[in-house]
């Protein structure tokens, strides 16, 4: 069934346990059998414990960042890739206006703006692998 080898107080000693039935058992060392009865250890158990190491987070992690004031962060909501562009840095936008189309999921997808405001910075291109929450664009709000 299983070999063991040890070594106590110098001597070696090989063991080959043949037959284990509940809290009996059937073992061979160096030669000769022994039946031996196995006694139940209390603090065993079957679930075994896991044990972690504490987390560390970095100062300042459990605060909010906020972007500069008057300023609105579009973020892709899904991966993807950009397909068109339609709008400049300098352009006025309305909230519902169409300011890029992306792929996402096979499927083309049309960005509105959420907000009134002025495209202070396009931070893609089209052709451009974006992740989820990527920065795409920023928004001057009015």
């Amino acid at each position: 069934m299983h070999k063991f080898k040890f070594n106590i107080r110098g001597n070696n000693y090989e063991v080959d346990v043949k037959k284990l039935e509940g809290n009996k058992a059937k073992v061979e060392v160096n030669g000769t059998c022994y039946e031996v009865e196995l006694q139940k250890d209390a603090t065993a158990s079957k679930t075994p414990i896991l044990r972690r190491s504490s987390v560390k987070h970095p100062e300042g992690a459990d605060k909010i960042k906020k972007v500069a004031e008057g300023k609105f962060k579009v973020k892709a909501p899904l991966p993807g890739n950009i397909l068109q562009i339609f709008v400049k840095e300098g352009d006025e936008v309305k909230k519902g206006d169409k300011i890029l189309q992306y792929e996402a999921m096979k499927m083309e997808n049309d960005m509105m703006a959420e907000k009134d405001g002025k495209v202070s910075a396009i931070k893609v291109a089209v052709g451009d692998s974006v992740l989820q929450d990527d920065l795409l664009m920023l928004l001057e709000l009015k």
